[in-house]
């Protein structure tokens, strides 16, 4: 499965220029369409939901000319050009559910028999319910087929007068069951008024806010009596503005403004601000009621973190923004307490069950999550874990979890490529504002002093030090202290996963306890070559090498910590010496310690295991084209640490 690792992220702030709003963008090419006259669009999103609608228009022959970054659309004055057309909506629940009231009323004038649209999408889609639209659409007399099962999408439309003056529909499914019957309205109410009633409670209001506000744009009023009743007068036509530009998208916004919040900011999001008519800019609002700084502008909104650093605890309905909400949801990770969102319902039939899956996810991280009907209580962890995110093809899953890394963790997020829907660029813009935990690599042979300096430069920088090849050795003298078998893997790679080991001042520290000469014994290196073999083992200490990349930096040394482990570092060192003066170096070590040591010995070591070495079939131990190459042979400790030093000198 592709993925993206992200790195634990020590800050962000900056300024982020926001992509045209998907539910603007769909609402204008569908209002256009049916428009008289040419419309051109600015700031249209591009994106996989967007080209699903502008497909499916061209399918339907209407004219659609791009015009350098604009989109020039043809309007077919109420009725398609082509009434006879197989669409396919992809996951797009906002396009198939404004595009099958709008075909519907548009095949109502036409004469032909043999019209017919059929509409479908992804498995997922197919499990979306439309039942409630078509329920109002048959009131009006509309002619739907189900193409599988009944209530859900596939589904065909076929010539019908629609005569009825009044249809109702549910409001606590989804708004754009709504919407749809909204846009489609001035076509059905020709000659009579349209009553359109909502049976229940209207979840996520602000959206259709924002399509009686375009409506209104392309020349359509709409009486409305609260939210229970809606009234389109006979007449009324779709009539093209001229030109209309799409606002920044305040869904995509709460990213970069939870980011804000999460890592010191500033971030400012410029497209959406106080002339919105977006209901997602009150995301804001609840970032506010966390202890967040927040400041407006007419298009801009700018995000900070609370001076004490803590975001508060919070319970809020979150009825009004619904896709906004899932941000919060992470965010809650990084409250002082228990969170608790509230009237989110609607999570369950979007492009995935997205209160089972924000719940799954959240656990991942260490959090303590309750699951309910229509909420969602996330009680934080001490500390976050480093995790991978599964993102059930949703783009907003993607998007979300990546904020996790400004807590701590690295996070990979499994098929990223689903933000294509809304935001194809969204991971190159979160890195234009994230700043990575730095980390200084340096990889080389046996005995090449990688220890000694990278101990010694960590201490300069003030950062954490990391000896990768202690680790192995680790695990087994844990588990050998544990009563451990050496061959139990589940076990192993459990101690592995939570090993509690720390490097200071060229001391290895097991759970406080120094073994740096324990971990050296013949045992323990017996052991340490029985529990590498253990896949489960290796890929437990992967993920826990990563876990030290904590603030303010990291320095990690080994043998493959700039091509695998962190191949994102921020300086990446070959430290070398010939093998004559590394024999030397371990001689002298050995002798000190009053040990037993051959020259010709040690130096027949490490020439074979530095074939082996280089020879391996992951990683070979090798200088990668970003490294600097440091050789010590002819160096004091002191003067490679110099050197060392200089190439990290951005870092300080």
């Amino acid at each position: 499965m592709e993925f993206i690792d992200l790195p634990p992220m020590g800050k962000a702030a900056g300024v982020v220029r926001l992509p045209g709003s998907k539910s603007i963008s769909n609402r204008v090419l569908l209002l256009a369409a049916l428009a008289e006259g040419e419309t051109l669009i600015d700031d249209l999103l591009d994106s996989d939901d967007t080209r699903v609608m502008r497909n499916a228009l061209i399918a339907l022959g209407v004219p659609l000319v791009e015009e350098g970054a604009s989109l020039r659309v043809t309007g077919c004055a109420g009725r398609f050009p082509q009434p006879r057309a197989d669409l396919f909506v992809g996951n797009s629940g906002l396009s198939i559910r404004t595009l099958v009231p709008a075909i519907a009323a548009c095949l109502a004038v036409e004469a032909g028999g043999d019209a017919v649209v059929s509409l479908a999408g992804v498995p997922r889609m197919h499990e979306r319910p439309i039942g409630d639209l078509v329920d109002g659409l048959r009131q009006l007399g509309a002619s739907v087929e189900w193409l599988g099962q009944e209530g859900y999408p596939p589904l065909a439309l076929r010539p019908a007068q629609l005569a009825a003056e009044r249809v109702s529909v549910r409001g606590n499914v989804s708004s754009q069951f709504l919407t749809g019957l909204l846009q489609a309205a001035p076509l059905v109410a020709r000659e009579r008024a349209l009553v359109i009633e909502v049976e229940g409670e209207l979840i996520s209001r602000p959206y259709v806010e924002i399509t009686l506000n375009l409506m209104e744009r392309f020349g359509v009023l709409v009486e409305r009596d609260g939210w229970s009743r809606f009234t389109v007068a006979p007449g009324q036509g779709y009539r093209s503005p001229g030109r209309i530009a799409v606002e920044g998208d305040a869904s995509t916004a709460s990213y970069f403004l939870a980011a804000g919040a999460l890592g010191g900011g500033p971030v400012r999001v410029v497209g959406a601000g106080a002339r919105s008519i977006q209901g997602d800019v009150k995301f804001a609002d609840a970032l506010a009621v966390m202890g967040a700084v927040i400041t407006r502008g007419e298009d801009w909104i700018e995000a900070a973190a609370p001076a004490s650093g803590k975001l508060k605890a919070f319970d809020l309905d979150l009825n009004h923004i619904p896709d906004a909400a899932m941000t919060l949801a992470v965010a809650a990770l990084f409250a002082d307490g228990p969170c608790t969102l509230r009237n989110i319902g609607s999570w369950r039939v979007k492009e995935t069950d997205r209160l089972a899956a924000m719940a799954t996810e959240l656990r991942k991280l260490g959090a303590q999550v309750d699951e309910f009907p229509e909420s969602l209580t996330v009680t934080p962890p001490a500390q976050l874990q480093p995790a991978v995110i599964d993102t059930y093809d949703d783009h907003r899953m993607a998007m979300c979890f990546s904020l996790v890394t400004l807590g701590g963790p690295c996070v990979r997020i499994n098929d990223p490529r689903c933000v294509n829907k809304t935001f194809p660029e969204y991971f190159d813009t979160f890195g234009g504002i994230a700043t990575p935990v730095p980390v200084v690599a340096i990889d080389g042979p046996s005995a090449s002093g990688k220890g000694t300096v990278a101990a010694r430069v960590a201490e300069a920088l003030g950062f954490a030090h990391l000896d990768s090849g202690a680790l192995y050795r680790i695990v087994a003298l844990a588990a050998l202290r544990g009563g451990v078998a050496l061959d139990d893997e589940p076990r192993l790679a459990d101690i592995a996963a939570r090993l509690p080991a720390r490097f200071e001042n060229e001391r290895v520290l097991l759970e406080g306890d120094d073994v740096t000469d324990a971990i050296r014994t013949e045992e323990c290196s017996v052991g340490a070559s029985r529990v590498a073999a253990l896949p489960a083992v290796r890929e437990a200490l992967f993920w826990r090498q990563r876990a030290y990349r904590k603030a303010p930096g990291l320095v990690a040394e080994g043998r493959d910590m700039g091509s695998v482990i962190f191949p994102d570092a921020s300086v990446k060192i070959f430290l070398t010496a010939s093998a004559e003066a590394r024999a030397e170096r371990r001689y002298k070590q050995l002798i000190s310690k009053g040990m037993a040591a051959s020259m010709a010995d040690l130096l027949k070591d490490l020439r074979e295991r530095d074939a082996r070495d280089s020879q391996r079939a992951v990683a070979p131990l090798r200088q990668g084209e970003d490294a600097a190459l440091l050789d010590t042979s002819e160096l004091t400790v002191e003067h490679a640490v110099a050197q060392a030093l200089e190439l990290a000198a951005a870092l300080r």
